[in-house]
C-alpha cells in the first residue's frame, strides 16, 4: 500500500477511482430505492438503473477532475471533506432510515452538540473510519499526474455530452423522477447534502434579504375595495375552455357575466421564479419591495393564504398555511385548496380597513398526481392516472386528471366571484393568473422547469382572469394594450385598485383606466 500511494498516476486514473469509490461506498441506497420503486419491468428497471450508474459515474468523475485540477492542494482537501460527510451521511441512512433532504440539513444546523452527541457511538465511529477516514486519505496522499488544461476540455466536454444524450433517452420519465425527487436527491451522496445545504443557506438568506425599498405610495380615498389575487399552480392556458380547449373545463366561469379572459406568457417555468414576477413592479434579477409587501406598508389590510411555496420573503402580519386555516375552519376539509377560499366574506367585512388585499397561492394543478388535488365530485373526465407509471403508459389518463383539476379551479374560482360579487358597499376584484404552465406528454416532457429559451409554449402561456364589481374600474380598450400581457401587470393593476398613488407604478403595465 505503501509503495502504491508512492507511485504517481494520471489524474484521469484517479478521477475514475473516486467516481467508482464514490458509487459503491455511499450509493447503494440510491440504487435501492430506485430499483425498488421502479415499476418498470426486468428491462426497462436494468436500463434505467444502468444509466443512473454511467450518470452518476461521469458526473462524479467529471467533478473529481474539475476540483483537482483547479484546486489542486484545496481540492485533496475538499475531497477528503466530503468522504468523511459522505461516510456519516450514509451511516445515519443505513441506522436510522433518514432522507438528507432539506429539512434534514436544517435540523442538522439547528441540532445543540448536546443533542447530537446522543447519536455518537463506537459503531458510528468504526463506521466513519472505514468508510470515510481511509477514503480520505488516499484523496490527501496519492500522488497525481495532472496533465495539461486541452485534456480537461475535451474530458469534460464529452462527459456533458454523454450525460446529456442519456438524460434525453430518459426524458419520458420526467414524472417517476417527480414524484421520487426528494427520497432520490436525499439519498444522492455528495449532492444530498450539499445540494440541500446550499438551499437551506438560500433560504435564510433570503429570509433576511434586504429588499430594494419602492417609494413611498398612499392610498388616495377611504372607498371599501377588496382585492383577491388567485396564484394558480402550473394551470397552461391551452386546457382552459375560456381560451378554446374543446373540453368544458371551466363550465361555470364561461357563464360568468363580466369576466375579463387575456392572452398572458409566464416570465418562467418554474414557481419561485413565476410567483416572484407576478408580485414585483419590474422584471429583474434584483428582489424589489413585492406587492403585498408594499400594500400593506403603505396601509392595506393584506393576508396571504397558501398551500404552495416558493413565495419570496413576506413581510406582512397574516399568512396561513392551509393546516392553519384548518384549525380555524375545522369543518372544512384540509385535504383541498377549497379551504384557501373559506371565510373570505367574513374575513372583508371584518376588516379594520378600507383597502383589503387577499393573496391566495394554490397548488390545485401541481404534479405529478394531479388527480389528488381535488374531490371525487370533480372526477367528469375518465379514466384518470392515480400514478406516474399510469401517467407514463397513458398519456390521455394524466390529461384526464389534468382537466379535472381544471374543472375544480373553475368551481372555486366561480364560487369567489359570487361571494365578491355579494358583498355590499364594497368595490370587490379577482384576480387569477398563474406562475408557469405544464407540459402534459407532448414530445414525451411532462411537468415544468424547462429553461425558458427552450421551453415549449405550453410551459409559459398561461391563464390570465379578471373580474370586478360594477362600476369598479373601467378596463382598457385591447388597442392600449399589448396583444400578450406579462405577469408584471399584476403588480401596477392591482396598485390601482387599491387606490395607492405610487411613483413606482406604470400605467402601461395596467389592464385599467386611471381612476378619474
Amino acid at each position: 500500500m505503501k509503495e502504491l500511494l508512492r507511485k504517481p498516476i494520471s489524474l484521469v486514473t484517479f478521477s475514475c477511482i473516486v467516481s467508482i469509490g464514490t458509487l459503491l461506498l455511499y450509493n447503494i441506497p440510491f440504487f435501492n430505492y430506485a430499483a425498488d420503486n421502479c415499476n418498470e419491468n426486468v428491462g426497462g428497471k436494468i436500463f434505467l438503473l444502468a444509466s443512473l450508474v454511467i450518470i452518476m459515474l461521469i458526473v462524479n468523475f467529471m467533478m473529481t477532475y474539475l476540483v483537482m485540477f483547479c484546486m489542486r492542494i484545496v481540492g485533496r482537501i475538499l475531497l477528503a471533506i466530503l468522504s468523511l460527510i459522505n461516510a456519516t451521511a450514509v451511516y445515519f441512512i443505513y441506522t436510522y432510515s433518514v432522507i438528507i433532504d432539506e429539512i434534514t440539513i436544517g435540523n442538522v444546523f439547528n441540532t445543540r452538540y448536546s443533542e447530537a452527541s446522543g447519536f455518537f457511538s463506537w459503531s458510528l465511529w468504526l463506521f466513519i473510519f472505514v468508510f470515510g477516514v481511509l477514503p480520505a486519505l488516499y484523496c490527501l496522499f496519492q500522488p497525481v499526474e495532472f496533465g495539461k488544461a486541452k485534456k480537461m476540455g475535451i474530458y469534460c466536454g464529452s462527459s456533458l455530452g454523454i450525460v446529456l444524450i442519456i438524460a434525453l433517452l430518459h426524458i419520458d420519465k420526467t414524472l417517476w423522477f417527480g414524484q421520487h425527487d426528494t427520497e432520490l436527491g436525499g439519498l444522492l451522496q455528495p449532492w444530498s447534502y450539499v445540494v440541500n445545504t446550499i438551499r437551506v443557506a438560500s433560504m435564510k438568506h433570503d429570509k433576511q434579504a434586504e429588499e430594494i425599498k419602492l417609494p413611498d405610495g398612499r392610498i388616495t380615498d377611504n372607498d371599501k375595495t377588496a382585492v383577491v389575487l388567485v396564484i394558480g399552480e402550473s394551470a397552461r392556458k391551452a386546457n382552459f375552455q375560456l381560451y378554446g380547449y374543446k373540453r368544458n373545463t371551466n363550465p361555470l366561469l364561461s357563464k360568468q357575466e363580466g369576466l375579463k379572459v387575456y392572452q398572458a406568457n409566464s416570465c418562467a417555468t418554474y414557481t419561485t421564479a413565476g410567483v416572484k414576477a407576478i408580485l414585483e413592479p419590474i422584471n429583474s434579477d434584483d428582489l424589489y419591495e413585492l406587492l403585498p409587501n408594499y400594500a400593506f406598508r403603505t396601509g392595506a389590510d393584506v393576508s396571504w393564504r397558501t398551500s404552495n411555496w416558493g413565495e419570496p420573503p413576506l413581510h406582512i402580519d397574516e399568512y396561513l398555511s392551509r393546516n392553519k386555516l384548518g384549525e380555524e375552519y375545522p369543518d372544512a376539509d384540509k385535504d383541498y385548496d377549497g379551504i384557501l377560499f373559506k371565510g373570505i366574506r367574513e374575513r372583508i367585512e371584518s376588516s379594520k380597513k378600507s383597502k383589503v388585499l387577499i393573496v391566495l397561492h394554490t397548488s390545485i394543478t401541481h404534479g405529478p398526481n394531479y388527480a389528488d388535488r381535488y374531490p371525487k365530485e370533480f372526477e367528469v373526465y375518465k379514466p384518470v392516472a392515480r400514478n406516474v407509471e399510469e401517467s407514463e403508459k397513458n398519456v390521455g389518463m394524466l390529461i384526464n386528471a389534468y382537466d379535472n383539476s381544471i374543472r375544480y379551479t373553475d368551481y372555486l374560482l366561480d364560487s369567489l366571484i359570487t361571494t365578491l360579487r355579494s358583498i355590499k358597499d364594497w368595490n370587490s376584484a379577482m384576480i387569477f393568473i398563474s406562475d408557469h404552465g405544464e407540459s402534459l406528454g407532448e414530445n414525451n416532457m411532462f411537468m415544468h422547469g424547462i429553461p425558458m429559451r427552450l421551453a415549449p409554449k405550453v410551459q409559459y402561456e398561461i391563464p390570465f382572469l379578471v373580474w370586478t364589481s360594477n362600476s369598479f374600474r373601467n378596463y382598457k380598450t385591447d388597442d392600449k394594450l399589448p396583444e400578450v400581457l406579462e405577469q408584471h401587470f399584476i403588480f401596477h393593476s392591482v396598485i390601482n385598485l387599491l387606490s395607492i398613488d405610487s411613483p413606482s407604478y406604470n400605467k402601461d403595465y395596467d389592464i385599467f383606466e386611471i381612476k378619474e
